[in-house]
C-alpha cells in the first residue's frame, strides 16, 4: 500500500529531525554525500556486500553511526533481505552491490519486487565513467539490464545530481505503486569531492502529476448502492491492502461482508475472523472460491487478478458486478473488466466509504442468507488434512508452530508446497507478519528474507521485537543456505522450520497428477539410496543439522510425531538461529487445488502421491 496523492512528500525535503551534517557544509566524497543521502531519508539499515566498485561506499559507511550493514554472504541473499525488511516494516529495503556479477546478482530480486510492489532501493557500484562502454572488468550495463524489471533506475553520471538522485529514488519506491528503484553510481563519481546540496528540487514532477487524485465521491457512492442492491457481496483483498488494514476492518464491521484474500493479502483482514473465509485461487478453500464463483457482487481491493487466484479467467466470478480500486491505473481492466473502476489509494477511498457508510448505513442483515449458505460450505468441506501417526504431515509441523507462537511470530517462506502450507495453516492475525515471494515464486527467498525482517525487529534503537519463523523446503532452503552465516555473526533471531521431503515437493504433486507420476528430476536425495524407502537415517541428503552447525547454528532433526512439540518448543526457547529439520513424507499434495487454468468445478479436495491418477 503506498501513500495517497494527497499526502506526497514535499519537493523540498529537509531530512529526518536532528539530522546534523558531520562535514559542516565542507567538501567530501561522493560516497559520503551517498550514504548521508540514505541517512536523511531516515535508513538505519541496509543489505550491502562490498567489491571493487562499491568499497568507497562500504568505506563511507564505516563513517556513519546511524546506518548498520547487515553483510548477507551473497547479493542475491542482501536483495531478498531487504525484501523481507520491507515487506514486514512497509519501509524501504535497501541494499547495495558492486559493479558486474554483484550488480547483475540482483536481477532476481528486483523481478521480485517489482511483481509483489516492494518499495526498494538498490545502489550498484560501476566502473569509472571513462571505461563504460570498454567492456571493463566486472562491467556490466546494470541500467539497461534491469529496466524491465525496476519502477524506474538512474545512473549518475554528474556529482551534483547525486542527493537529488537519492531523494527522487526513495520518493518513487515508496509512492504511488512501490516498486524498486536502481541507482548505479560509477566509481570515479564516488571518489569525487562536493558539497551536497540538500534543497535541490526533485525533477520528477511528470511522475507526480500522474499519481492518483483523491478517490471521487460520486465513484464511492455508487459503491454504496452496488453494496445495497446486492445479495451475495464478497470482499477480495491483495498486497494493496496492507497498509490499510484498520479501514478494511471498519468497512468489514459496518457490511458483515464475507472476505478472501490473495497470498500477497494475508493478514490485512484477521485470517481467524469468522467472516474470513482464508485464501482464494488455487490453493485456496473451497468456500473462499465457492463465494467468488456464486457472489453477485466484488469489492477487489488492492488486487491484480493474478492468473494463479483466477483460473480461467472467463469463468471467473461470472456472477459479479465488479467493483475494481487499486493506485496503478495500468490494472484497472487489464485482466478483468470492471464494472466500478475506482484508480486511488486503497486507504483513503475506504476512509471516504466508511464515512458515507456511517451516513448511509448497509443493513448486515441484508446478506444472512449468503453467509448462512458459505457456512454451509464450510462446515461441508473444512480444511483438512490425513494427520497419521506413523509421518509428521507437513500441514501438523505448522499447525505446531503456529500454537507454540500463539500466531505471533512474523512468517517467511520459500516458494513451493511448504509455501502454501504455512498460507493455509498459520492464520495471521495482522498484517506484515508475512514475507513470501508471490508474483515471481523465486525459490530460495525464505531464508534471506527472514534475515531482513528479524534486522527490523531485533528489539534495538527502538525498533519493535518479535520472532521470525522462516518455513521453508529443502529444495528452496538450498538456494541460499550460505545466509546461515549472516544469520549466526549477526546473532539475528531467525528460526528455520526445515519441512525436507527429499524432493521437489509442488513439481512432484504436478508429476503425480498430471504426469503419470514420472519423476523427471524431482528427486533432491541420494540416487543409490531414498530415504522414503530405507528408512536409514544415513540416507537423509543433504545433512541439514551439521549444515547448520558447521555455521554455529544449533539444530535438530525430528522424524517421530511424538518428538515434534517439543522440538518446536526447544526451537523457540533457544537464544538466536536455530535450524529445525522435519522429515515429512513426499507424497503429500497441497490441496484443496485447482489446477491452472481450470475453474472453481474442477476443483481437487483429496489425494495424495499414492494414487494414480
Amino acid at each position: 500500500m503506498s501513500m495517497s496523492a494527497t499526502n506526497q512528500l514535499p519537493i523540498h525535503f529537509a531530512g529526518p529531525a536532528g539530522w546534523v551534517d558531520r562535514f559542516n557544509d565542507q567538501p567530501r566524497k561522493g560516497c559520503d554525500i551517498l550514504v548521508q543521502a540514505l541517512e536523511r531519508e531516515g535508513v538505519d539499515t541496509v543489505f550491502a556486500y562490498p567489491g571493487g566498485c562499491s568499497m568507497e561506499i562500504h568505506q563511507a559507511l564505516t563513517r556513519s553511526e546511524i546506518i548498520e550493514n547487515i553483510l548477507c554472504r551473497h547479493e542475491q541473499g542482501e536483495i531478498f533481505a531487504a525484501e523481507g525488511y520491507a515487506k514486514t516494516t512497509g519501509k524501504v529495503g535497501v541494499c547495495i552491490a558492486t559493479s558486474g556479477p554483484g550488480a547483475t546478482n540482483l536481477v532476481t530480486g528486483l523481478a521480485d519486487a517489482m511483481m509483489d510492489s516492494v518499495p526498494l532501493v538498490a545502489i550498484t557500484g560501476q566502473v569509472p565513467r571513462k571505461l563504460i562502454g570498454t567492456d571493463g572488468f566486472q562491467e556490466t550495463p546494470i541500467v539497461e539490464v534491469t529496466r524491465a524489471i525496476t519502477k524506474h533506475n538512474y545512473l549518475v553520471m554528474d556529482i551534483a545530481d547525486l542527493s537529488r538522485v537519492i531523494k527522487e529514488a526513495f520518493y518513487l519506491a515508496r509512492t504511488g505503486r512501490p516498486g524498486p528503484v536502481l541507482v548505479d553510481v560509477p566509481k570515479d563519481i564516488q571518489q569525487q569531492l562536493d558539497i551536497p546540496d540538500w534543497d535541490a528540487p526533485m525533477a520528477i514532477s511528470g511522475y507526480m502529476s500522474r499519481l492518483p487524485p483523491p478517490p471521487e465521491p460520486a465513484l464511492l457512492a455508487a459503491v454504496v448502492k452496488a453494496l445495497k442492491g446486492a445479495n451475495k457481496p464478497v470482499v477480495y483483498l491483495g498486497g494493496g491492502t496492507l497498509d490499510a488494514s484498520a479501514e478494511v476492518r471498519e468497512f468489514i464491521s459496518r457490511t458483515q461482508i464475507p472476505v478472501v484474500q490473495t497470498l500477497m493479502g494475508l493478514g490485512s483482514f484477521p485470517v481467524n475472523d469468522p467472516l474470513s473465509l482464508q485464501m482464494l485461487g488455487m490453493h485456496g478453500t473451497v468456500y473462499a472460491n465457492y463465494a467468488v464463483d456464486q457472489a453477485d457482487l466484488m469489492i477487489a481491493l488492492g488486487v491484480r487478478f493474478d492468473d494463479r487466484v483466477t483460473g480461467k479467467l472467463e469463468a471467473f466470478a461470472t456472477h459479479a458486478r465488479i467493483v475494481h480500486i487499486d493506485i496503478d491505473p495500468a490494472e484497472i481492466h487489464k485482466n478483468k473488466e470492471a464494472h466500478i473502476p475506482i484508480c486511488a489509494d486503497v486507504r483513503p477511498a475506504l476512509q471516504l466509504l466508511n464515512k458515507m457508510l456511517e451516513a448511509d448505513p448497509v443493513d448486515p442483515a441484508l446478506y444472512a442468507d449468503w453467509r448462512a449458505d458459505i457456512d454451509g460450505q464450510r462446515q461441508k468441506f473444512p480444511m483438512s488434512y490425513p494427520d497419521r501417526d506413523d509421518v509428521i504431515a507437513p500441514q501438523h509441523a505448522v499447525q505446531v508452530v503456529y500454537e507454540e507462537t500463539n500466531g505471533e511470530a512474523i512468517i517467511t517462506t520459500g516458494v513451493g508446497q511448504h509455501q502454501m502450507f504455512a498460507a493455509q495453516w498459520y492464520p495471521l492475525p495482522e498484517p506484515r507478519r508475512w514475507a513470501t515471494s508471490g508474483g515471481l515464486g523465486s525459490m530460495g527467498f525464505g531464508l534471506p528474507s527472514a534475515l531482513g525482517a528479524a534486522a527490523a525487529h531485533d528489539g534495538r534503537n527502538g525498533r519493535p521485537s518479535r520472532v521470525v519463523i522462516d518455513i521453508d523446503g529443502d529444495g528452496s532452503f538450498l538456494m541460499n543456505c550460505q545466509e546461515l552465516a549472516t544469520a549466526a555473526v549477526e546473532k539475528l533471531n531467525v528460526k528455520v522450520l526445515l519441512l525436507n521431503n527429499q524432493h521437489l515437493g509442488m513439481v512432484v504433486q504436478w508429476e503425480d497428477r498430471f504426469y503419470k507420476a514420472n519423476r523427471a528430476h524431482t528427486y533432491l536425495g541420494k540416487r543409490e539410496a531414498e530415504w522414503h524407502d530405507t528408512q536409514d537415517e544415513n540416507d537423509i541428503y543433504p545433512d541439514f543439522v551439521t549444515m547448520a552447525k558447521s555455521f554455529g547454528v544449533p539444530g535438530r532433526r525430528v522424524i517421530r510425531k511424538a518428538d515434534l512439540r517439543a522440538a518446536v518448543r526447544e526451537m523457540l526457547d533457544t537464544e538466536g538461529p536455530y535450524l529445525l529439520e522435519v522429515m515429512v513424507p513426499h507424497i503429500e499434495h497441497v490441496l484443496p487445488m485447482i489446477p491452472g487454468g481450470a475453474t472453481f468445478k474442477d476443483i481437487i479436495t483429496e489425494g495424495d502421491g499414492s494414487i494414480k491418477y
